[in-house]
């Protein structure tokens, strides 16, 4: 499907829709009262979806000053967020350069969005690890406060340890599907040599111990996942220092597609593309490339101002025009 409209027309607001929708929350913002129209109390997003499984209704319903609700064919969910079980959804959008050329953190949180979407059975491990690594930041400055001991320290860092391995296996295993199709992916764009590297090792038992001192001085945790990172590079350069703008757009490109074709193998059904604007600074090849290559790859949904940045024809075409669709 492709959008077409002026610029502020609304083109992203509908494609934003579609990922709130259909995975519980914004791709934009974290916080759901920017989902709300100006001088609205609340706002509603219903979807109809089919896939291997049969039919399924997707409803979000975000209220000003009330927590966010999801129904699942009618049925209330625990958290919106379980929607990414159901139906998987890929987004690009032009602030997603920050997983190239963002500090480490941005990198972490994407690899671990896809590691949820890849290895669902482990995709609460950042969550579990993180939670951990809050309790014991929190028991150490509560110890260097002269409020706790030591050894209230001991039971988090024994659990820091092991949650630490778990992610770091599920990191590597996830760096390994999306490594070779990112590479594939990269050569089809023109990206020559790309490649991921992921060289984080989960921190010993006896190592935190040794830094406990220092631990203790900072009131952090000073070894362990939270901490590591993952470099995108083309050939020996690493895309954050060394890679244009150009490199890093078709390198975030690379990944989306990467994602989406192990996604499809490994759940059998491929997932939802949400692309917006991504056309605009892609040369007449490689929108040729990108418009081939996102054809065969189930439904997707392509923004643009006009028709004629679609190199091929569309399935459908919706024209937006003042925040009405047709």
């Amino acid at each position: 499907m492709l959008v077409t409209g002026a610029n502020g027309a609304g083109k992203t607001n509908l494609l934003e829709a579609l990922h709130v929708g259909s995975q519980g929350f914004s791709p934009r913002t974290r916080l759901d009262a920017q989902l709300v129209r100006f001088g609205a109390e609340a706002a509603r997003v219903a979807l109809d979806c089919e896939r291997s499984g049969g039919r399924a209704t997707l409803e979000v319903l975000l209220r000003q000053g009330e927590g966010k609700r999801a129904r699942l064919n009618g049925a209330p969910l625990r958290a919106a967020e379980q929607l990414r079980n159901e139906v998987a959804t890929l987004v690009f959008t032009p602030d997603r350069l920050a997983v190239v050329k963002g500090g480490p953190a941005a990198r972490r949180a994407y690899f671990d969005r896809s590691l949820g979407r890849l290895l669902p059975s482990r995709g609460t491990l950042p969550l579990e690890y993180g939670t951990v690594l809050g309790q014991r930041n929190a028991a150490l400055r509560r110890t260097a406060a002269g409020l706790s001991t030591r050894e209230a320290v001991e039971p988090w860092t024994a659990q820091l340890v092991d949650l630490a391995t778990q992610l770091v296996a599920a990191r590597r295993e996830t760096i390994e599907l999306l490594a070779p199709p990112f590479a594939e992916r990269a050569e089809e764009l023109g990206l020559q040599e790309a490649a991921l590297s992921y060289a984080g090792a989960p921190p010993a038992l006896v190592d935190l111990e040794a830094r406990l001192e220092r631990d203790l001085e900072r009131g952090s945790t000073s070894l362990g996942p939270h901490l590591d990172d993952v470099a995108i590079l083309a050939g020996t350069r690493e895309l954050r220092f060394f890679g244009s703008q150009g490199e890093q757009r078709l390198a975030v490109l690379s990944l989306l597609l990467a994602e989406a074709a192990a996604v499809a193998e490994r759940r059998g059904e491929p997932p939802l593309l949400l692309l917006d604007d991504v056309l605009s600074e892609l040369d007449p090849g490689r929108r040729q490339v990108l418009a081939e290559r996102v054809s065969g790859m189930g439904q997707a949904m392509i923004t643009a101002t006009h028709r004629s940045a679609l190199p091929l024809e569309p399935a459908q075409v919706v024209e937006v025009e003042a925040g009405s669709a047709r």
